[in-house]
Formats: C-alpha cells, structure tokens, sequence
C-alpha cells in the first residue's frame, strides 16, 4: 500500500517503519503523505493502542531529501498558501490519541529529528548523529520545532543546538530531556515500553493524560488543568475502566480494560 513507509500491528502495538534504506530514509513529499494516512488511519483504528516509529536499515531517517539540489526547498505556492510539510505530520502526531514512541535506531537529523519532538518517548541509539542542522543548510526550524523543542530542552539549549547546527552527543540528549533512553537496540526498548502501556494501563486514560499534558504547557493556572482532570474523573468513575481497574488491583491481577479511545467524549477544544 505504502511505498516510503512498512507497516504492522502486532498485539495492538503499531510499528510504522520509514522506509527508503538506501537514501538513509530521507523525508520526501510522498512520505509526508504517507505518514499523514497512515497516523489518521492508526488514530481511528480502536485495535491500535500504541505506536512506534523507526527506520529501516542502519538510519532512522537523514533529513530531508536534497537529491533534487537547489531547488529542494523551492515552492510554487505563494507565501499564504504554503505550509511545512514536516509541520503537517507533526501536528497530526500531535492530535494523535495513542501513545506515540520514537525508536531512534540510527542518523536523525534535521526533520528526521523534528518529527520525533512531538512523540511522547524518544529512544536512540547510543552514539548515534542527531542535530537541528537547519542553519547549514540556509533554512530555519520546521515541523512546529519553535513551539516543542524549548518546551522539551528549554530555551538555552534549544537555542544552542538551533543557532550552531551542531550534532548532539547521545549522553547530552538524555541529560537534557531531548531523549528518555539511549540504548543499544531502540526499537527493543520501545517495544518492551509499549507492551507494558499495553498490559497494564487503560487506553482511555492514556487518550486523557496524553492530551492532558500536552495541553496544560500553554496555560497561565493550574486551575485549568484541576477543570479537565475533574470532568475526566467525574466521566472515568462512571464508566467501565475505572471498575475494572480497582477490581484487579483488589484481585492483585492484571487489568483488562474493556472501553476503546473511540468510547470517549472529547474534553478538550482544539
């Protein structure tokens, strides 16, 4: 179906591969495409509770593809038209209502790395090269990067790795939370986390805490976010999920949580 993506579910866990090994998995405008399907497909699909994203073969993915020279960035939108593409795919995963994990397995750079920020784990490879190299190649942040990288680093280091180019030692990544492991083998570590959001946690609560958290960076007062979590409690103690959880933590068994993301009102606008 896909022609720069592989994809498979396996135990409600979706892995989307980038798939283009022999140009280090280069962004492209069809990829772009792709990946937008695939997420909304993955965000309407109740038997997708988790999603991981890697690469195939020896890179995660290089940037975007310059194989077309100088005219990779060129466009015959005009300037009220035209949108990033890396931005589009980063704000579909952003919307997303599953729990997303970046299994870094090899070169991440530029958008390679910019569409990892709005995932919710992001695990490399030890010693691995990731970098923001926007300025090298004479173009700046995309993929809402502005908005989520000093969120996820803070504005000194965001600003460091941005203004410089430079690659980004793995050691510096976890230090600073860019990254939550490095590891030898990332999808191994993604895969064991997503199965135990998949055994042990309920898929509505995940769709809350994602959105709850993401949502709650923007606002002035706590109070807002004691508002949502009220209603979602308030809805939660009604519903299936809930009993379910207190009963198997009574029986000291694991829970089987019976709602679906799509069972579930929206408490949040856009």
């Amino acid at each position: 179906m896909y022609q720069t993506i592989r994809t498979e579910i396996t135990d409600g866990i979706l892995t989307i591969a980038l798939n283009r090994p022999d140009a280090l998995n280069a962004f492209t405008y069809e990829m772009s495409g792709e990946l937008l399907d695939c997420y909304e497909k993955a965000n309407q699909n109740d038997d997708v509770c988790v999603i991981i994203v890697t690469g195939t073969g020896h890179a995660f993915c290089a940037g975007m593809d310059l194989s077309t020279g100088k005219d990779t960035f060129r466009t015959n939108e005009s300037a009220q038209e035209f949108r990033d593409i890396g931005g589009k795919v980063s704000l579909r995963v952003f919307e997303l209502s599953k729990p997303i994990i970046a299994a870094i397995n090899g070169p991440a750079v530029g958008i390679g790395l910019t569409m990892t920020l709005p995932m919710d784990i992001r695990i490399v490879k030890k010693d691995t090269k990731i970098g923001f190299v926007f300025g090298r190649v004479g173009i700046g942040p995309e993929a809402a990067s502005g908005w989520m990288l000093p969120r996820i680093v803070g504005i000194g280091k965001a600003l460091e790795w941005t203004l410089t180019g430079k690659y980004i030692h793995t050691d510096e990544a976890l230090e600073t939370g860019l990254v939550q492991h490095v590891v030898e083998d990332p999808y191994e570590k993604a895969y064991e986390i997503a199965r135990e959001i998949m055994e042990y946690t309920s898929a509505t609560s995940n769709h809350f805490t994602r959105k709850l958290l993401w949502k709650m960076l923007g606002c002035r007062h706590p109070y807002e976010s004691h508002l949502i979590e009220s209603q979602f409690l308030h809805w939660a103690s009604r519903n299936a999920d809930a009993e379910e959880g207190v009963q198997a933590f009574l029986e000291k068994r694991k829970p089987n949580f019976p709602l679906k993301v799509s069972d579930m009102p929206s408490f949040f606008e856009k």
